[in-house]
């Protein structure tokens, strides 16, 4: 008798870890799926912002080297011609730098990396060493 009930526990503890493995690698899976959609989602808005901008950098050059012109052309009237265009384009040149030190800055500090999938990660890993206590 003693023997049986010996048996029907070490069945339970098979069943028992397999089921936990089971759950784990369904665990696992679902992580990684979570991970690729974050990291998607990310891709996709970054993609659209990128369109955006170079869409907007496109339209924007055009009017600044209209506008440059004109700025120019009315400057040459009180300072001779070559003087006027180095004014103009010294100040453009250091609105450039300023903006694209900004935008650099900006990207730099983006956080790039799937955090919803790693909190979770962290939370499943804590439900698994509970369960294996």
């Amino acid at each position: 008798m003693a023997q049986q009930q010996m048996v029907k526990e070490q069945a339970s503890l098979g069943d028992l870890f397999s089921d936990l493995a089971e759950q784990t690698g369904k665990l696992i899976r679902q992580e990684a799926a979570l991970a690729k959609t974050e990291l998607a989602q990310k891709a996709t808005a970054a993609g659209k912002n990128i369109g955006m901008l170079a869409a907007g950098a496109f339209i924007g050059y055009a009017g600044l080297l209209a506008v440059t012109a004109a700025l120019i052309v009315g400057l040459a009237y009180v300072l001779p011609l070559w003087l006027s265009a180095l004014i103009v384009g010294a100040v453009l040149a250091i609105t450039a730098y300023f903006l694209i030190n900004t935008a650099l800055t900006a990207l730099k500090n983006t956080p790039w990396a799937p955090e919803e999938t790693i909190e979770s990660i962290k939370e499943d890993a804590q439900w698994l060493k509970q369960q294996a206590d």
